[in-house]
């Protein structure tokens, strides 16, 4: 039903966006809403999922169509959800995702959220060799050495999408993980207070 809105970002929360169009507010699931950070008041172009269940109709947003492609793949799978889908896109870049699939990487893909090794071998039956135009820059980089990934912290939800939303905001695997024991000796927060904490560890 939507392929995109054009509209000015005018709230970012640990889930979900804001973007309004027209006078009307659209809330949309983002694999990384701090990503939009710097696009906060400004207009921009966000690609959306429409989904539609007996309960609920959600907005999925993605900053690019390849990211969109790729998150319809996945929930194409079966046993992967859009909330699972997400999750996936969340914590790990899309090139590493379609490489970990073309390679078979069973140990890399059980390292995202609710991915069991059933389900990690679900995505390599049913994706292996069909993602050929999800990026156009995804293929050409398949098999390049990987960055240092962001460790997340088993278990703490929002300790989890903290360390996701710092390395959206552009602070690399290692500044993070260099903090994230730090973080972990704090008293449960919400998530948005990892992230004030941990801007302070960063900048301090």
């Amino acid at each position: 039903m939507y392929e995109y809105i054009k509209g000015t970002i005018s709230f970012i929360g640990p889930e979900y966006i804001v973007i309004e169009n027209n006078g009307i507010g659209y809330r949309l699931l983002t694999p990384n809403p701090f990503a939009f950070s710097k696009y906060e008041q400004t207009t921009v172009t966000v690609y959306v999922y429409h989904h539609v269940r007996e309960d609920a109709q959600l907005l999925f947003g993605f900053m690019t169509s390849e990211e969109k492609r790729l998150f319809e793949k996945l929930i194409s799978v079966s046993g992967i959800g859009p909330k699972g889908a997400l999750a996936v896109l969340a914590s790990g870049e899309p090139s590493h995702v379609v490489g970990a699939i073309e390679r078979e990487d069973e140990p890399y893909l059980i390292k995202f959220p609710g991915i069991g090794k059933k389900t990690a071998r679900q995505m390599i039956l049913d994706l292996k060799g069909k993602l050929d135009g999800v990026t156009s820059d995804t293929l050409s980089g398949l098999f390049q050495p990987e960055k240092e990934a962001v460790t997340v912290a088993s278990g703490n939800i929002e300790l989890e999408e903290a360390l996701l939303a710092l390395e959206a905001l552009g602070y690399s695997a290692r500044e993070i993980n260099r903090i994230s024991a730090r973080l972990k000796k704090e008293e449960a927060m919400p998530t948005d207070e990892y992230i004030r904490k941990g801007l302070q560890m960063l900048l301090g």
